[in-house]
């Protein structure tokens, strides 16, 4: 058996799962995206640009996609980080695990519950009812962006905590203590040795968020209270309620276009990045 025998049968099985679940379905898609509705719903074969022409009509919710998403993603960082550090590098290996674990706990319970969970604290007779009590005007939190972003930056910060995580606690500590021995101070060794080499950890955590956020659809439809529509809010009342598949496709590739454009040039700026790790140095 040649080696390009081999590497066939060894890649055909993953290379079959890929076309099966992953083309075939994306095909189905764009190809409904050039149809038409039909009277009674559904999709009719067709080839025209009207569903496409017609997508100003869901901006609201790319609207809300293309900025909270982004946001969330930024905010779990900048809470991921100083706890992941925490954990990698100030926690003594005793503690580590059981605190990881605390980490992960809310996984154990489903996001529709935890979601549910935000809705009284964040509802008139939560936190509202708490800032009322001390003196402060009452405010609005729930069914407002702000309480899709708390609860975005709540359901995935493990995401991004575990990433950035890994790239700290395989940082060479050695570096740091040369750093200190060569009289650098504390934040000029994180700002020229930590966090370059935790690059990769915050490139793989922001991926995973931002990908899954994209298409998020409980957070907002519970916590939004149908004020603050994602698209995959959008997708859902297009082909389960009004049943147009064929302007519902549109919008699904229209999104997979945005995100593969912005996933690639993100993941250029942080090869970018990646690549003048070896630049490091303590001047």
């Amino acid at each position: 058996m040649t080696q390009r025998t081999r590497n066939f049968l060894l890649l055909a099985p993953a290379g079959a799962w890929f076309l099966l679940m992953l083309v075939v379905p994306l095909s189905v898609v764009l190809i409904f995206s050039f149809g038409e509705r039909g009277a009674a719903g559904g999709y009719v074969p067709a080839f025209t640009f009207d569903q496409y022409a017609n997508l100003p009509a869901r901006w609201a919710a790319f609207r809300n996609t293309l900025v909270l998403a982004p946001v969330g993603t930024l905010s779990a960082l900048l809470i991921a980080y100083p706890l992941a550090y925490f954990l990698a590098v100030r926690v003594s290996a005793k503690w580590k695990m059981l605190l990881l674990v605390l980490v992960i706990v809310p996984f154990w319970t489903s996001i529709l519950i935890r979601s549910y969970a935000w809705i009284f604290l964040l509802g008139g007779r939560g936190i509202p009812a708490l800032i009322e009590f001390i003196g402060f005007p009452a405010i609005r939190l729930i069914n407002t962006p702000f309480s899709v972003l708390v609860g975005i930056i709540y359901g995935y910060l493990p995401l991004m905590v575990f990433p950035i995580f890994v790239s700290l606690d395989r940082l060479d500590k050695r570096l740091l203590e040369a750093s200190s021995d060569l009289g650098a101070k504390p934040w000029r060794t994180f700002l020229q040795i930590t966090l370059p080499l935790s690059i990769p950890g915050i490139a793989t955590g922001c991926m995973l968020v931002f990908i899954l956020l994209m298409g998020e659809y409980l957070i907002p439809a519970i916590l939004g209270g149908g004020k603050v529509f994602f698209v995959g809010n959008a997708l859902v009342d297009l082909f389960l309620q009004s049943r147009n598949w064929a302007f519902g496709s549109a919008v699904a590739v229209t999104l997979i276009v945005v995100m593969l454009a912005t996933v690639t040039v993100y993941m250029r700026f942080m090869a970018r990045l990646s690549a003048n790790r070896d630049d490091v140095s303590l001047i």
